[in-house]
């Protein structure tokens, strides 16, 4: 006997067949002491014109990450119809109560929506909207890119990321699209707790799916936002969505984007002891196994020696730490090497 299909609690007034263009609000149902049939209004936009690729745009899944919410919406106004063969869905503040919060978690119930998905239609606000994007927005997608950055816990080299999936045909394909996207660099990555993300749901359904880390340090980067809205009309362009080619020669003069990997657990760094940290390199530098990454400082006693920490091994440095206090645990940066294949798929 086949499982009864649960429907989604949140009212989308789009309909995602509709030519033409839509901008509407999702309602997601929130009870609250002032308001018993409250709700949050989640901002979605709808464009299509005939046959072609759905590309999905999310900015906003945490709170205090801006650089997408700001590309996405300024793409948002702009776009219009008659310039796209295909549709695109464009959400520029997923996690509404978050960005007005400007927090990683959602105020409501303290979650991590990226790290609740499929979701759960009867769970908590984060994974009611976890299950919306994964049952009933996804289904429609062909390519999904996420923008995200590093918010106010870490700086990151201004990349696309994606994870490694087992699936070559797909993996080559979503390399292809982070390189049509243009950042400077593409990390591919096994990353320490992904199998809940929004990720892993675009990939667990068979799509394409680019992530972005396009700053950091709880500020909007100036070049981080350039590089997001370039990138977005250059994924339409790759999909043949719009018409022309990917621009994607970097600031340098690179003339394409530089594939990355993460891959050792050892390119992680984290604090062994609460402290006041002080880095020694900033995102994007180059360090090498065995140098000095920073130092731990006891300022609360005097006579306490700082503790060293140090890079176990060599590459580009993509996460850099962000706050100067840090507790036990806190991951205070990640080192990426040159992708290789043959390593890759070991």
């Amino acid at each position: 006997m086949a499982a009864a299909v649960v429907k989604s609690r949140i009212q989308c007034p789009v309909d995602f067949d509709r030519e033409g263009r839509q901008a509407a609000y999702l309602r997601a149902p929130l009870s609250r002491n002032t308001s018993g049939w409250g709700a949050v209004e989640i901002p979605i936009v709808v464009l299509k014109n005939g046959k072609g690729p759905t590309v999905l745009f999310t900015g906003g899944v945490h709170g205090d990450e801006y650089e997408g919410p700001i590309a996405i919406s300024k793409l948002a106004r702009r776009l219009d119809p008659a310039q796209i063969q295909g549709r695109v869905i464009l959400m520029p503040a997923v996690n509404m109560p978050a960005v007005l919060s400007d927090v990683r978690l959602s105020p409501v119930d303290g979650r991590d929506i990226n790290r609740c998905f499929p979701g759960n239609p009867r769970g908590t606000f984060s994974e009611m909207l976890a299950h919306f994007m994964d049952s009933i927005l996804l289904p429609h997608v062909d390519v999904s890119v996420d923008l995200h950055t590093a918010g106010h816990s870490m700086e990151s080299a201004l990349s696309t990321n994606m994870h490694y999936v087992e699936d070559a045909a797909i993996r080559e394909r979503t390399m292809a699209m982070a390189a049509a996207f243009g950042a400077p660099y593409n990390a591919v990555f096994w990353g320490v707790d992904e199998g809940a993300t929004f990720t892993s749901s675009v990939e667990r359904q068979g799509k394409i799916s680019v992530g972005t880390e396009l700053g950091g340090w709880g500020r909007v980067n100036i070049e981080g936002v350039r590089i997001g809205e370039r990138g977005l009309t250059n994924v339409l362009k790759a999909c043949a969505v719009m018409e022309g080619k990917p621009d994607t020669v970097q600031r340098d003069g690179s003339p394409a984007t530089r594939h990355m990997m993460v891959r050792d657990p050892g390119n992680f760094l984290f604090a062994r002891h609460s402290a006041t940290y002080e880095p020694i390199n900033l995102a994007g530098d180059v360090v090498h196994a065995g140098e000095l990454a920073g130092r731990l400082h006891f300022i609360e006693d005097i006579d306490r020696d700082p503790v060293e920490v140090r890079y176990a091994t060599s590459g580009v440095l993509w996460m850099a730490p962000g706050p100067g206090r840090v507790h036990r645990g806190d991951c205070i940066g990640v080192v990426m090497q040159d992708y290789d294949p043959v390593a890759a798929a070991s």
